[in-house]
């Protein structure tokens, strides 16, 4: 009895190696199965929401430091936009990604913490019609700032979906390469991500030991962190410029490892690479 005891409790042993291993074998295909330029370990999205002067004053000129390349997702509605457009357009030029926030930034009222949100902006009083009209409107203006219209990627306000009749996303995700929505850290597998459908992290507070951590995770992994900042050293949801510098600097010092660039470039090389492995046998 006592020996067949030992047996069974071996077996299991070597089925839980056995499986075990085959988690971490699954993980390193998956790693190994989807590339990156350069032969870099993961992608790492510096991404930046609601067009703030503190972006303008800090957030680009340490990219600028770094040789790094951010996205910004502006808001034609939001006074920084209409009253240092000239320095928008100038980032812009200096590779820098302008990108659709929306015309208004609508979100819904419901639920705590909603208070701010004005009536007119309310997307619950919205139709997916009303939403459609507002975003292409903004690709519009967007166009009249920097010239493109190569294509354009999108960020959620709020990472709300729901207009009062509908999700307005599935009514405008044939206008972008691809779409930014709230909610996730590290992107577990290329190859299945939904390019209209890329979680992002949205820090807040958050030191520079624990971005770059997420970044290091990233490349364990294999594949991306879409970080999505707001204030930086300023404004509202803030990250300080002290945590900010110490991520570029990581960045900037470990290029050949993680590859840093705009939004819209990131998704146009998944986009391929995800094309590329369905054609393949």
């Amino acid at each position: 009895m006592a020996m067949g005891k030992t047996w069974r409790w071996r077996g299991r042993c070597v089925l839980l190696l056995a499986l075990a291993a085959g988690g971490w074998l699954a993980a390193e295909v998956q790693a190994q199965a989807f590339a990156w330029p350069g032969g870099r370990k993961a992608a790492v999205s510096l991404s930046y929401d609601d067009a703030l002067d503190s972006q303008l004053d800090h957030a680009i000129p340490a990219l600028d430091r770094h040789g790094l390349k951010g996205s910004f997702y502006l808001v034609p509605a939001n006074a920084p936009v209409q009253l240092r457009m000239g320095e928008w357009r100038a980032a812009a030029r200096n590779g820098h990604e302008l990108g659709n926030h929306s015309l208004f930034h609508p979100c819904s009222a419901r639920g705590p913490g909603r208070e701010w949100v004005q009536p007119e902006r309310d997307l619950d009083a919205l139709s997916v019609a009303q939403v459609r009209e507002q975003v292409l409107l903004a690709n519009t203006f967007l166009q009249a700032i920097d010239g493109r219209s190569d294509g354009r990627t999108f960020t959620a306000p709020c990472g709300d979906q729901q207009a009062k009749d509908g999700n307005y996303i599935t009514a405008v995700s044939d206008q972008f390469l691809g779409i930014k929505l709230v909610g996730g850290t590290v992107v577990p597998d290329m190859l299945a991500l939904d390019t209209q459908a890329v979680p992002v992290h949205v820090p807040v507070d958050a030191s520079g030991a624990a971005l770059i951590a997420l970044v290091e995770e990233a490349g364990r992994q294999g594949t991306m962190v879409n970080f999505t900042f707001h204030g930086i050293g300023g404004d509202h949801l803030s990250v300080s410029t002290r945590a900010h510098e110490e991520l570029l600097a990581f960045l900037d010092r470990h290029r050949d490892t993680y590859w840093t660039a705009t939004f819209l470039e990131q998704m146009r090389w998944v986009r391929a690479q995800q094309q590329q492995a369905r054609r393949s046998p």
